[in-house]
């Protein structure tokens, strides 16, 4: 298994942005994929910002944050970032169709010891692996948000995952400074196999006149040390994020346990999703 070196990161949103910050503060060559320069500007403009705060937190030295920039080349076309990747990391919507698309022209283009991974929170690996020529060197690479501050990486294994391909993975993961997890390809992994239901719940519990949402938050951060309500994050995750992965979940095993709460299916057919658009079950 070939060292990794240089990492492509396709998409400069929320995730991609810190997927691109956290592998070059940690020496690694980046090239940062977006569909437009404003897109480019704004994910560069957020990277040095929170570079700069970490600066003024003397977490890191001005020649820290300058050198990282250094490492980061921004490009506004696939074929031309992937040519030269050891491992490239799609950050996109939750979209198979739009995950698809983009894997079936970095399969293309990437070198054929590259590996290709998914940042999917709840999108099958091996369905998106089976897209490629290349299932064996395909893999999840799950990084949580807000990337830089969050230790936790899900590594997922598709179905025909290669051993080394995880072990690599796993290896870069701790040269990021972060903790990576093994987990099988099954619908939301570990981490939204467990959190969806509970936010959905949480919904419930609004929806059936149960509780007001700071009440139901209260509940869960002073009686089960949850650091922030299960509301409030789902406010934070965006509730459409949520609603898609619940459908993934709901299509994946056929139980309706994880059926979505009809207040959230509401609530996001009505444009209120959270943070993003500055109402959900809170306001900002």
């Amino acid at each position: 298994m070939s060292e990794v070196k240089t990492v492509a990161v396709i998409g400069g949103g929320t995730m991609g942005n810190g997927i691109v910050h956290v592998f070059a503060m940690n020496g690694f060559d980046v090239k940062l994929v977006e569909t437009k320069q404003e897109f480019v500007d704004r994910a560069m403009n957020t990277i040095d910002k929170n570079l700069s705060r970490m600066v003024s937190k003397e977490k890191i030295s001005e020649k820290d944050r300058s050198e990282a920039i250094d490492r980061i080349q921004p490009h506004l076309n696939i074929p031309g970032a992937v040519m030269e990747a050891d491992l490239i990391i799609e950050a996109v919507p939750e979209n198979f169709e739009l995950k698809k698309s983009i894997f079936e022209e970095v399969d293309k283009h990437a070198p054929d010891q590259a590996i290709l991974a998914s940042n999917t929170s709840s999108i099958s690996i091996t369905k998106l692996a089976a897209v490629t020529g290349r299932p064996s060197r395909f893999i999840g690479m799950h990084f949580f948000n807000p990337v830089p501050v969050m230790k936790l990486v899900e590594v997922i294994n598709g179905l025909d995952t290669d051993e080394e391909v995880t072990k690599s993975i796993m290896s870069i993961s701790e040269k990021l400074g972060k903790v990576p997890v093994p987990a099988n390809d099954f619908p939301g992994f570990v981490s939204n196999r467990v959190l969806m239901p509970m936010i959905n719940e949480a919904i419930f519990c609004v929806h059936e006149g149960v509780a007001e949402p700071e009440h139901v938050d209260q509940v869960m951060k002073l009686g089960m040390a949850h650091p922030m309500g299960p509301l409030r994050l789902a406010d934070f995750i965006g509730l459409d994020v949520c609603l898609d992965i619940l459908n993934v979940l709901y299509d994946g095993f056929k139980d309706p346990k994880y059926r979505a709460c009809p207040l959230l299916v509401k609530m996001v057919d009505a444009g209120k999703l959270g943070d993003k658009t500055g109402e959900g079950f809170f306001t900002y």
